[in-house]
């Protein structure tokens, strides 16, 4: 999937601060090698390089286009383009931290512990994931998939949900794991503009389905799918929308 920078950092102050979150839990006075897993953009791992500037800082993403918009606003970093599913260090981590990129990827009880396998003894894997999946943001995706003239293209496109809940990646990283911080988080988001929570889900998970149509299809399957959420997520008075969205986090440090 070709991402857009610029569609994704819409909403760049929001999708941010589960970040920022997750890097004020991390207790590591000075990691060595730093790596910054599905970096996209990289206005994260600037953010790892200003907490640990000794640190070596590389971040990994599959996205030209995302890797592209990185290298312009951060040149102290190493930008490597390869799927984080195949990515494996030479050298054993001090840090993986992933913020919103492992949720795209399978068989996270495989995925998983061999990140943490990645890690030096005292290592510390940190990840973010979305885990809204079953808020109306996502489900009226498949709903508007379903009741359209676009079924039979989209259809094996839906899937379960990606991300599990916080007890099956304990059962994950418990074996290699000296110790588990695993929390959620629901953020209430305060969106301005028109069909703001369809702007949000634009740049990134209606992405995929909006790619495989042409107009004037991918008009209408936008603007269908606007529609539903103008319901579910109705504006306020002063015209700002509300828009709950859940995360889960975790912290595991290698034994």
């Amino acid at each position: 999937m070709a991402w857009n920078p610029d569609q994704y950092l819409k909403f760049s102050e929001p999708r941010m601060r589960p970040a920022v979150d997750l890097l004020g839990r991390i207790d590591m006075a000075a990691p060595k090698r730093v790596y910054d897993l599905g970096c996209g953009a990289g206005n994260v791992t600037r953010l790892l390089a200003e907490r640990w500037p000794a640190a070596s800082i590389t971040g990994v993403d599959d996205s030209a286009e995302m890797l592209a918009q990185a290298a312009r606003a951060f040149r102290e970093a190493t930008w490597i383009r390869q799927s984080v599913a195949d990515w494996a260090t030479t050298l054993p981590a001090d840090l993986i931290f992933s913020n919103a990129a492992l949720h795209w990827l399978p068989q996270h009880e495989q995925l998983f512990p061999r990140l943490l396998g990645q890690l030096a003894p005292g290592g510390v894997l940190a990840v973010q994931m979305p885990r809204n999946f079953a808020a109306p943001s996502h489900t009226l995706i498949a709903e508007t998939v379903h009741h359209g003239p676009w079924r039979s293209r989209l259809e094996h496109m839906l899937r379960p949900a990606p991300v599990a809940g916080p007890n099956d990646y304990y059962a994950m990283l418990k074996p290699l794991a000296a110790s588990i911080d695993i929390w959620e988080t629901e953020y209430l988001q305060v969106l301005q503009g028109t069909d703001p929570v369809k702007e949000w889900t634009k740049g990134t998970w209606l992405k995929q389905f909006l790619d495989q149509l042409q107009e004037p299809e991918r008009a209408e399957f936008e603007a269908d799918y606007a529609r539903r959420l103008r319901i579910a997520y109705s504006p306020l008075a002063d015209g700002t929308t509300l828009f709950p969205f859940r995360r889960l986090f975790m912290v595991a440090r290698r034994a």
